[in-house]
């Protein structure tokens, strides 16, 4: 890292523009799919320039005075927008041209409420180029400040204190779900999103609008693009492959958009401290329809299949810990094996109508079906043993002896099918500066489940009792001739029924005070559900959520925008929140309860001629009616109960731009605090108390070789309290995790692109090429997602083992456009 970026870093905030009597406005030309439109003229009147071969431009205009620019190219529709920009100030503004049969509704990528409205716009090229072990827009999420979680392989993600089941996620207005089985990151597979199918990003960590849906925590919505022209693209590594192939009719009415991926973790699983057969497969195929009947009136299909294979057998495994003066080694020989299945399938028609330019519906019907298989028989045996510290042994590093604990038998057969349905019509009109947005939902749950796990436990030779049943088992001091019972036993069958019926109202106005701009948000949504099913007693629930945003953006020579959210959030359970760890459910669980109060401010600068901004913000969230829960990988085990209240604050900085000319590199820096109390037994930290978060994602080029590009993406997040057994009372265990830190780096060549156009023949048929090499974790960092509790009865006590994520690992990668 240049010396430079140290020193932008800690005085940016002094950094001020020159003042004068003319303002600036620069940015980028794009098409529909990001790439730049070279000679795009960008005019006031009859002043202007063109875009260079990147697509850049920069335009002198009057300060403090309103201004109409236009955009155009022959081959695009043009677009024209206003400005009033103060003295001495620079805009930067990236517009996006579509053919010209595409709507000019479509036309501006970057939605000029985003500030206003606290949402955070994430490119999906960079999901495509950061290196990450589990590559999607999740893994840039979790370099944002109060995005969360401690494991690599997961693309799930805790928001400012909550759970990863508090996140709201949408592709194209549609909410999508998850597998409800999945308990490691090893098993969870591929996101849903697709980033090559992406079009925009946005993401909301709190005070969302009254919109989206009843979560507590965060929205990530996600557009599909429609095609304006044909297109392909092909990705493969060591990791697994993607395609993606887009196109048009001739009329230019249809549209398709299809993306196929494989993913094989073989490569991380093998880098940790298991001896095992693994093979983790996982496949999907998306597909985006759209057809426009008339001007007015289009069909729109979103499709998605995907099929999460997990064949696990462990063969050995050894665990170094302790300290450097008394190493010690978990040693395990194991047989059996575990085969997991997870099949999900996804379908959306939705129906657009614009009755006039002030007024659209949609019409919108959904189904999301999933059949999950989980089976597993692993017999472990497990010892001590003390480690070879002795460098100049052959065997450093190895166990030297190796004393008998115990063994353990697990089991499952845990079988789950659920059916999602809904229907949901949208409404927006607008009126002068207002804009009305009306919704409602009608949504029909049906889960079947079937769960039979155990667990026996054995320590020399003696069968460990539950730890909450009595009388106790005091072996080998005192003999016990009671029935040997499971450590853990579960055995249920629930056929659960869930209908809900929401809708949501809301109402936007831009406005100025005193030449201050400023922006208003007031929304209300209600949900109201019934849960019934073979067994249970019928229960109904209603809730209102009210919210509201407003920011205002002072006419000031510095470009600052400040803002103020918040509301009162409802989280109506969903099936899981519903059964607690017997795997009984309890439809008498009411919606968890939030109230949020989030402080923002947005400071955008200019440093070295390019563009920079600092984004702050302040939250508190008082819950109440939580519904407490464990952690044990990713795998969530709810009491069922709404008998905690909690809070989260904290303070959120993140500070962006281009560090290095024509690229964006940020750096994220967070703190919070998350406390429960429990039946009124005092505040504890919770689950997902993690204190400190850094995170630096950034993108640099060899200025001699610009075609030599490096990636680099590094996350430290101080421990959480997972240390403990799940089981454990948690007012007695609050041992945390160590610190994550993990440093991914990836360095590549691009051979063709806007900026390298084709030289032979061969490559004319490349719109883009390039080839490259990714190393995960690069510092090999021994990284724990949780303990492994052993007892040893001869001197009656538990000894923590950790459980390492996957360790350095170097990947290939090469990606084609056409």
């Amino acid at each position: 890292m240049k010396a430079k970026f140290l020193i932008f870093f800690l005085f940016s905030l002094a950094t001020q523009l020159l003042s004068g009597q003319t303002a600036t406005i620069k940015g980028k030309v794009l098409d529909s799919i990001n790439n730049p439109i070279e000679n795009a003229t960008v005019s006031i009147g009859n002043l202007g320039t063109v875009t260079d071969a990147s697509g850049a431009y920069e335009i002198i205009i009057p300060a403090g005075k309103n201004i109409t620019i236009r955009y155009g190219h022959v081959s695009f529709n043009s677009f024209s927008k206003n400005f009033r920009v103060n003295r001495g100030k620079t805009l930067y503004f990236s517009p996006r041209l579509y053919s010209k049969t595409e709507s000019i509704d479509e036309v501006i990528i970057i939605d000029p409420r985003a500030a206003s409205q606290g949402v955070v716009p994430i490119s999906s090229e960079t999901a495509r180029l950061i290196p990450s072990a589990n590559q999607g827009i999740e893994s840039v999420l979790k370099t944002l400040p109060g995005v969360n979680f401690n494991n690599e392989l997961s693309t799930q993600y805790n928001v400012r204190g909550g759970s990863f089941e508090e996140n709201l996620v949408y592709v194209n207005g549609i909410e999508i779900y998850r597998p409800f089985l999945v308990r490691s990151g090893q098993q969870e597979g591929l996101s849903f999103v697709n980033p090559e199918l992406t079009q925009n990003v946005d993401f909301s960590a709190g005070g969302f609008q009254a919109k989206y849906g009843d979560k507590l925590s965060s929205v990530l919505d996600i557009t599909y693009r429609k095609p304006s022209r044909f297109g392909a693209s092909f990705e493969a590594s060591f990791l697994g492959a993607s395609l993606m192939v887009e196109g048009l009719s001739k009329d230019e009415k249809f549209k398709a958009l299809v993306g196929a991926r494989y993913r094989n973790n073989s490569l991380f699983l093998n880098s940790n401290d298991i001896d095992a057969n693994f093979n983790p497969n996982f496949t999907d195929i998306q597909t985006y329809l759209s057809y426009d009947f008339s001007e007015k009136f289009s069909l729109d299909f979103l499709g998605s299949y995907s099929v999460n294979n997990y064949d696990f057998t462990p063969i050995s495994r050894q665990t170094n810990f302790g300290t450097l003066t008394n190493p010690l080694s978990l040693v395990v020989n194991y047989q059996g094996k575990e085969e997991d299945r997870y099949e999900t399938a996804f379908a959306a028609l939705k129906g657009n109508y614009q009755f006039s330019e002030n007024l659209s519906v949609s019409l919108t019907a959904s189904s999301y079906n999933t059949k999950e298989q989980e089976y597993y028989d692993i017999l472990s045996s497990y010892g001590l043993g003390d480690v070879d510290a002795n460098f100049g042994s052959e065997d450093f590093g190895g166990t030297n002896f190796t004393q008998s604990i115990g063994s353990q038998l697990d089991h499952a057969r845990n079988n789950l099918k659920a059916q999602i349905s809904n229907i949901r019509v949208t409404a927006d009109w607008r009126k002068n500066t207002n804009l009305f947005e009306f919704g409602a939902k009608y949504q029909y749950e049906n889960i079947k489940d079937r769960i039979n796990e155990w667990q026996v436990v054995d320590s020399s030779g003696f069968s460990l009792r539950p730890p909450h049943l009595l009388p106790r088992n005091d072996q080998p001091y005192t003999p016990f001739t009671g029935p040997i019972e499971p450590y853990i036993n579960v055995n249920a069958t629930n056929d659960v029924n869930i209908q809900r019926i929401s809708g949501f109202a809301q109402w936007s106005k831009k406005s100025t005070i005193n030449e201050h701009t400023v922006w208003y948000n007031l929304g209300v949504r209600a949900q109201h559900w019934q849960v019934s099913g073979v067994g249970l007693v019928s229960d109904n629930h209603t809730v209102i959520s009210p919210r509201g945003q407003f920011s205002i953006k002072p006419n000031w020579d510095s470009d600052m925008l400040f803002r103020v959210s918040g509301g009162l959030y409802y989280q109506p359970p969903f099936y899981r929140e519903l059964r607690d760890s017997l795997g009984t459910v309890h439809p008498e669980v009411k919606a968890q309860k939030s109230v949020h109060i989030v402080l923002g401010h947005d400071y955008s600068f200019g440093m070295w001629g390019r563009p920079f901004k600092l984004i702050s913000e302040v939250y508190f969230k008082n819950l109440t009616d939580v519904n407490p829960f464990t952690i044990d990988n990713v795998k969530i085990r709810y009491r069922a109960k709404n008998n905690a209240i909690a809070y989260a604050a904290g303070v959120d900085l993140r500070i962006h731009g281009e560090f290095v000319p024509g690229t964006e590199s940020w750096f994220s820096i967070g703190y919070l605090q998350t406390e429960e109390n429990i039946d009124d037994r005092g505040y504890i930290s919770r689950p997902t108390d993690q204190r400190l978060k850094f995170a630096l994602l950034f993108q640099d080029y060899v200025p001699s070789v610009p075609s030599l590009k490096m990636y680099l993406n590094l996350v430290y997040n101080t421990g959480v309290p997972g240390g403990s057994p799940s089981y454990a009372d948690p007012y007695l265990y609050q041992n945390r995790l160590p610190a994550y830190f993990r440093t991914d780096i990836g360095i590549s060549y691009v051979f063709i692109d806007a900026n390298n156009p084709p030289k032979a023949n061969w490559q004319k048929k490349f719109k883009q090429l390039s080839a490259g090499l990714e190393l995960f974790n690069m510092f090999d960092n021994q990284n724990t997602i949780s303990n492994t509790w052993v007892k040893n009865v001869s001197s009656n006590r538990y000894i923590g083992i950790p459980n390492y994520l996957t360790g350095r690992v170097l990947n290939l990668k090469v990606a084609m456009r056409f």
